[in-house]
């Protein structure tokens, strides 16, 4: 968003800009006035301290936070007045704190708050109970390893001592002290663990084989060595400033990340022991490093997962809602077309609205999709096809100094694929692409068949064949780092208000839900190629064609119809789409009032209800307490929101929100021929 919109938003405008952006913080957050009041506060605020949704009300006095909280016992045992008027009091005094506090449940908080010009503060809330778990593991790891430290120091010393004491024997110990050492090195070569020794020059004086394969190193190369001749610049300006800090005394764990020469990246973790002399002298340090590289790449996947689950459910809960909003404005645009269908100059206003309608309906069904919660319509996929219908769009949307060109192989290839997310997905890549050559560059969409003879681990894809369709470019390339989240939901390198970090998450979900996958190579400065693989098929026949809104339906019985349906709009809509087609009618808003109606109105023929709905029973279960107590009633669900109509409600036939006059008659007329199921 500009500048200047934000500058012409009203106050209420701005007030819930502002809110919303605190809502994205992990961390919970207050702002009082000087009067004690609220003025803001995130979700994240009421979830860490389990406050109930009513005291984030703008205007809540502090204390009413402060009581709640005594009353439940979350400041321990004594008066819950005195506790109040305690913190009260010192609250007013206004002054910055920073503070842990343990609650009830064994999580730790920790409370930062400073005073703000004019009066009143704001808090910061932060969960810091895995930060403590971490640091308690930390501190458990530190002293095995100190304990495996002076374990060592004293089998040294005692080495040392039998020398001392067995000088004349010196040529015999001086033997049985090499097999020694061979057979440390045997048992430090063996252990998956990478461990080192250098001394205060920086010098190596000891590396085992799996520090020296780490680096990609031979034994002799590294010791002897100074830290920077040995791993390189670029390495040891990273780890100097920890080196120098392990050699004044004190011990220091960190992590490091190094790209390898085939363009991966590997992770670890170590930790530098200082070995100090009995005079309190820094002799050197022990290095004990682990490869964390599948650990991180573990937490990665995860933390991604979270993230496609979160923006799942946000999605799929604004489709539910547009879907009602759409069946009501389809509904009503389709009636008016119906009394009005000879008259062109109405026509040429309604048409447009319906298709932008139908356009709506479409755009709500591929939220779904991303969301998951809303099946992909996998057909056939002419490629060639495909790449000739996008050309002109993705052409208007290239500069003149970006070059398009296509390559695609001599005989025809089928993906079987969503064809609209697929276009959607090519499209995606195209625009990221695009912003990727700002001065200008080549785009090139290619196309073509492989086999896979064994299962890809890194791509997750069983063996058989694929189309590979790649886009490529030749702009300004991406780091190793950027690559690891590219497809994370919500990450972008693009300036501020210039992409919202969805659209290659949403490729990636796309490529994994259709039996597919996605996978980026790209080299800073040098271009970026996307691959996205899906399964390859033979081509067949699909169908195509617009809604129809005509709503004419056959010479069916018409028994009488309980119409069930929270959302009084939705519910006049689809009374007059039945009442249109002949149905007598009778409604009720909930699945409660449904319940009492099914069992004293016999002469209800048939049920149609909404699958989601407050109360005690939804649409489903309704549908199984009608199906009990009147087993010969036709009972049809309808719900925009496809999670919702599994389970129980799929032995039900379901009609999908939002839908036309004609969709509905023709599902009526279905299941009037079938007979009732007993």
């Amino acid at each position: 968003m500009s500048q200047a919109i934000v500058a012409d938003a009203d106050p209420a405008q701005r007030g819930a800009m502002l809110l919303a952006g605190l809502d994205l913080l992990d961390q919970g957050v207050t702002v009082f006035d000087a009067d004690l009041k609220l003025l803001a506060c995130n979700q994240r605020f009421l979830q860490l301290l389990d406050f109930p949704p009513d005291l984030g009300q703008v205007g809540t006095p502090f204390e009413a936070f402060i009581r709640y909280n005594a009353e439940r016992g979350e400041y321990g045992p004594g008066d819950p007045a005195q506790l109040v008027a305690d913190r009260v009091a010192l609250a007013q005094r206004f002054e910055a704190h920073d503070t842990e506090r343990m609650r009830p449940d064994g999580s730790v908080l920790r409370v930062r708050g400073e005073p703000l010009p004019g009066g009143g503060f704001i808090s910061l809330y932060t969960d810091k109970t895995e930060q403590q778990a971490y640091e308690r593991l930390l501190q458990q790891q530190k002293q095995d390893l100190e304990w495996h430290v002076r374990e060592r120091t004293a089998e040294l010393e005692a080495a040392n001592r039998q020398l001392r004491e067995a000088d004349a024997a010196n040529a015999q110990i001086t033997a049985a002290l090499r097999r020694s050492e061979e057979r440390l090195r045997l048992i430090t070569d063996t252990i998956p663990a990478l461990i080192a020794y250098f001394d205060k020059d920086h010098i190596y004086r000891y590396a085992n084989r799996g520090y020296a394969d780490w680096f990609g190193r031979r034994n002799e190369h590294i010791v002897g060595r100074h830290i920077e001749a040995a791993l390189g610049s670029k390495f040891y300006a990273a780890v100097v400033s920890y080196v120098d800090e392990a050699l004044s005394g004190k011990q220091v764990t960190y992590e490091y990340s190094m790209d390898k020469d085939d363009g991966s990246t590997i992770f670890a973790r170590s930790t530098l022991v200082p070995e100090i002399a009995p005079d309190g002298q820094v002799l050197g340090c022990f290095v004990l490093s682990f490869d964390i590289t599948e650990q991180t790449q573990t937490q990665a996947a995860l933390v991604q997962a979270q993230k496609m689950e979160a923006v799942g459910q946000l999605s799929g809960g604004m489709a539910h809602d547009f879907n009602n909003m759409l069946t009501v404005v389809m509904g009503n645009l389709a009636e008016l077309r119906s009394r009005h269908q000879h008259d062109a100059e109405v026509l040429d206003y309604l048409d447009p609205a319906l298709q932008a309608a139908e356009r709506g309906v479409a755009l709500v069904r591929r939220l779904l999709t991303f969301a998951r919660q809303q099946p992909l319509a996998p057909c056939a996929v002419d490629i060639a096809s495909l790449f000739q219908d996008m050309l002109q769009l993705i052409r208007r949307s290239l500069p003149e100094n970006i070059e398009l060109a296509t390559v695609l192989p001599a005989l025809p290839l089928h993906a079987l694929a969503d064809p609209h997310q697929l276009e959607s997905a090519i499209l995606n890549l195209v625009l990221n692409a695009r912003d990727a050559m700002g001065e200008g560059g080549q785009l090139t969409l290619a196309a073509s068949r492989i086999t896979l003879a064994e299962r890809d681990s890194e791509l997750h894809l069983q063996p058989g064949d694929y189309v590979r369709l790649e886009v490529r470019d030749t702009g300004s390339g991406m780091s190793q780092d950027v690559q690891l989240r590219v497809f994370e939901p919500f990450f972008t390198t693009k300036r501020f208000g210039s992409g919202s970090g969805l659209g290659l998450a949403m490729v990636y979900g796309f490529a994994r839900q259709s039996g597919g996958a996605v996978r980026v190579a790209s080299t800073p400065g040098q271009g970026t190629v996307f691959s996205l693989y899906l399964p390859l098929t033979l081509p067949e026949a699909a169908l195509t064609g617009r809604l129809n809104f005509s709503g004419k339906a056959g010479g069916r019985e018409r028994p009488l119809v309980l119409l069930v349906e929270d959302d009084p709009d939705v519910r006049r809509v689809v009374r007059l789409q039945l009442t249109g087609l002949g149905f007598p009618v009778l409604e009720a808003e909930s699945g409660d009032e449904a319940a009492v109606m099914v069992a004293s109105i016999d002469d209800i023929g048939l049920l149609l209800t909404d699958i989601v709905m407050p109360g005690q029973l939804d649409g489903r279960a309704l549908a199984q307490h009608a199906r009990q107590l009147r087993p010969r009633m036709r009972i049809v669900l309808m719900s925009g929101y496809d999670e919702a109509g599994r389970g129980a409600a799929a032995n039900f036939p379901k009609l999908e929100k939002p839908f036309t006059p004609a969709q509905l008659a023709a599902l009526l007329d279905e299941v009037m021929l079938c007979p009732p199921q007993p």
